[in-house]
């Protein structure tokens, strides 16, 4: 008799919600009578998008009000005030089904409306022992997460009871896989459905079960390969505490299932712990619990239960429990058989991590990518940690999807025992054998600082990638140099294998990145290698030593292209040219456009043999047309503090020729022939008169008092250089003087005269760059002149030698020789034209 009450009252519901469907269409008067003892309310009230202007009122008794509410056993008569009240107000249908005793009830949750409009509320109470079971007929349901909505705008808000507790369960909206939601205690369902949706039906029913000692359970549903987001109670707030959640996942045996985690938090606790257990079929372990931290099981066949487990909390800092979670389902992939070893027991700073390539977002279904560890514990992405032997296999239809990445950490504390020391850059084997495609793999290089530098050399040269020549390996090396301070990063740039880079030099700790770029990597990674070498410290930012290419031009640019070079930095290049050939160096622009704060924006090109140098003020002058170099040479760039916007950044190239004897070079030769000639006829009188002069007295030294004997001064507009006038040259003692007697040896003949007056620094260059002009100045900057020098720019090494000719023993002549006084200090060098 119960159960026909029940269903007599369904009905009648369902015919007043057609009634009340009707009424809200127009101005017309509506009538709405709620039978005694039917347990319905019916609420209509403004919705929460009311249009702000033309408001609309129900009349009741020519009363304009915004809320009625009938009760069972109440008839209203009433009209409204617009013609749209369905723009304006909502509609809550509320049936009280009461306490359920019968565990035998069931009934359809009818609506026969055409039109329906608004939210229909079904409010069912029951024991604390009586389960209630939610059953949602095709489509199922989706659940949403908070801030997401509905397409069609038909949601479902389903929430529960604990005691006088409201808890949220979730919201959801069609074409799904909720099948099922299964609550203790009580159960509240709100359809929320806009005006012109044609729905008839609520789409689900009620049944009273056993109770399941539990907050709730509910059951997803796959019938082929798709995913599932699902969260907890209360989510994105906490789960209430020490209460216990499952969700049941129904999947066709021939497909497999993994789970991921979201998002989620864990509380203070107390008492207990707050986890995740998993009921899998065919299992040993059953339960299997996992933490909520822990990679989550995958590939897994058949159906399986998850639990969500809270915690007794701290009551001063109870914290949130939330989490949120997606079951993938798909079928199974080839390598989902094939397990891997990757052997990280003998390293201590080495970590691997294997994750998801980025990729655009699609509509359609995409099956998922997973790493296994141990062929169970699965997850999107996995670390790989030093110190230990990892087995993992992959749940992936196309590996591509996936990508690897290294780190690699290799320190010096101790100078002493760094000093000399060599370690090779090179991706280990095990990461090779792996069917996931390299992305990057780090070197850190950490040095002590002020102590130790860098040295880097390649297996194969490299050459530096440029838009004017880029890199079409499947690989290249990013090499960068980590300050601590910030924007002060130096990334000397990419460079790949096939150039003419034979070294890198850099003062400081670094970083080196191999990159990929192709698939084929693992057929040119024998091309890959580097050696990396602990110097002493030396000051220079970054030193380059480059071998061009005979063919082809060898393109070199600053670092830190795109930004610039940072403030104060200095890099050199030490650029070989064979002796058979003439290297022509070549700038991109003719100005650099950097503005300086302060300090000077320098390049300095210094000939390695002669130590002939030319300094240029980047800042002011023009970059120096093509120039050819017979020999070893250096670039050197040094940075000032630029004004923000104003970088230095600088591009060149170098190509070699072959040399060839051209016209001058020949009247060179004849020229210099013709001197020699004349010098030996020179030398041949010279011996003759001494022979006639053996038995005369020694000479006498005249005095000439027109010498000057002031010290030589820097004069202040010199308009040549030292190479371009005679400055350099001293007058010299004729072979008539005094003391000519000294020249001879042992065996009474003189000595031979020694040729030129300058002679330049004849000590090893190749290893050291020149030292730049010092950068000290911290005054704004002022503007070079060709007739000063900047004030910070040091006057050449007085240890420079000159030499004097030596006199032939002779007559002394009779006319004045002017004879400067020696002095330990030289004349200083005036600065080049810029």
């Amino acid at each position: 008799m119960d159960r026909l009450n029940c269903r007599v009252t369904i009905v009648l519901l369902g015919f007043l919600l057609l009634r009340a469907a009707r009424l809200l269409r127009g101005a017309e008067a509506s009538e709405i009578a709620l039978p005694q003892g039917s347990s319905i309310t019916i609420l209509i009230k403004l919705g929460p998008s009311a249009p702000p202007v033309k408001p609309c009122f129900i009349i009741i008794s020519k009363r304009h009000v915004t809320v009625l509410v009938i009760k069972a056993g109440e008839k209203m008569v009433f009209t409204f005030s617009c013609q749209d009240p369905q723009n304006h107000f909502v509609m809550e249908i509320q049936k009280n089904i009461g306490q359920l005793n019968l565990l035998g009830f069931s009934g359809a949750l009818v609506t026969k409306t055409h039109s329906s409009w608004g939210t229909f509320v079904w409010d069912v109470k029951a024991h604390k022992s009586i389960g209630l079971e939610l059953q949602f007929s095709l489509p199922r349901l989706r659940q949403i997460g908070p801030g997401e909505s509905c397409a069609d705008g038909v949601t479902h808000s389903i929430s529960g009871r604990i005691d006088a507790t409201v808890v949220r369960i979730g919201t959801f909206c069609s074409n799904g896989t909720v099948s099922r939601i299964k609550m203790q205690e009580g159960v509240k369902m709100a359809l929320h459905l806009p005006w012109f949706h044609p729905r008839n039906v609520s789409g689900f029913s009620i049944a009273n079960r056993s109770s399941i000692k539990r907050l709730c359970i509910i059951e997803s549903v796959f019938e082929g390969e798709g995913s599932a987001t699902l969260m907890s109670a209360n989510y994105p707030e906490g789960f209430p505490e020490d209460e216990l959640m499952t969700w049941q996942f129904v999947v066709p045996a021939h497909l497999r299932a993994s789970v991921s985690f979201l998002n989620f938090n864990v509380s203070n606790c107390e008492k207990k712990e707050e986890r995740v257990e998993y009921y899998i079929p065919g299992s040993t372990t059953n339960p299997e619990v996992f933490k909520l931290e822990d990679k989550q099981p995958g590939n897994m066949a058949g159906n399986f239960n998850l639990s969500l487990q809270g915690c007794d909390q701290d009551a001063q800092s109870p914290g949130i429990l939330r989490l949120q979670f997606q079951v993938l389902v798909q079928h199974p992939q080839n390598e989902s058989n094939k397990t891997y070893i990757v052997d990280l027991s003998q390293e201590r700073t080495m970590s691997i991590t294997i994750e998801p390539r980025p990729v655009k977002q699609s509509r359609k279904f995409v099956p998922g990518c997973f790493v296994c560890l141990e062929s169970r514990t699965c997850s999107t992405n996995v670390t790989l940690t030093p110190g230990s032997k990892h087995k993992i296999s992959f749940l992936c239809d196309d590996l591509t999807r996936l990508w690897l990445n290294a780190e690699k950490t290799i320190s010096c504390t101790d100078h002493r025992y760094c000093l000399r020391k060599s370690y090779q850059l090179q991706v280990p084997s095990d990461v090779l054998q792996l069917p996931v495609p390299l992305h990057d793999f780090s070197w850190k290089l950490l040095v002590p600082k002020d102590r130790l530098s860098l040295v880097l050399v390649p297996k194969q040269k490299l050459q530096q990638h440029t838009h004017e020549r880029a890199c079409n390996t499947s690989f290249s090396y990013l090499v960068a140099t980590h300050l601590a301070a910030p924007g002060q990063d130096l990334h000397y740039g990419s460079f790949c294998p096939g150039g003419s880079i034979e070294q890198i030099q850099v003062k400081q700790n670094s970083s080196v990145t191999l990159r990929t770029f192709a698939p084929g990597f693992q057929q040119e990674a024998y091309k890959q290698g580097l050696t990396v070498s602990f110097v002493p410290h030396f000051k220079e930012d970054g030193i380059f030593t480059v071998t061009p290419d005979t063919k082809n031009k060898v393109y070199l640019r600053t670092p830190n292209w795109d930004r610039g070079l940072p403030a104060l930095s200095s890099v050199s290049w030490n650029i070989s040219v064979p002796s058979d050939q003439v290297a022509c160096l070549t700038f991109f622009k003719e100005r650099i456009g950097v503005v300086c704060q302060t300090g000077w924006a320098l390049m300095l090109i210094q000939e390695q043999r002669t130590q002939l140098e030319e300094i240029f003020n980047l800042e002011e002058v023009m970059l120096p047309k093509p120039s050819f170099h017979y020999h070893n040479f250096w670039v050197n760039i040094s940075n000032c503090s630029p004004v923000s916007g104003k970088q230095l950044d600088l591009l060149f190239w170098v190509t070699l020729s072959p040399k060839t004897m051209d016209l001058t070079a020949v009247i060179i030769a004849v020229v210099a022939g013709g001197a020699l000639l004349l010098l030996a006829l020179g030398l041949i009188i010279c011996l003759v008169k001494k022979k006639k002069k053996k038995d005369k007295g020694p000479a006498v030294g005249v005095y000439n008092g027109n010498v000057n004997t002031q010290v030589p001064r820097q004069l202040k507009k010199f308009p040549k250089g030292r190479k371009d006038n005679d400055s350099h040259v001293y007058a010299v003692i004729d072979d008539t003087m005094v003391y000519g007697h000294l020249l001879q040896d042992s065996n009474g003949s003189f000595l031979q005269a020694e040729v030129d007056t300058y002679r330049p620094f004849q000590g090893p260059t190749g290893d050291c760059p020149p030292s730049p002009p010092p950068i000290c100045s911290r005054t704004p900057t002022t503007k070079l002149t060709t007739e000063e020098l900047p004030p910070c720019i040091s006057p050449e090494s007085e240890s420079e030698p000159y030499t004097f000719s030596h006199p032939n023993k002779g007559e002394m002549g009779n006319g004045d020789i002017d004879i400067p006084l020696l002095d330990t200090q030289e004349p200083l060098k005036p600065a080049e034209e810029l």
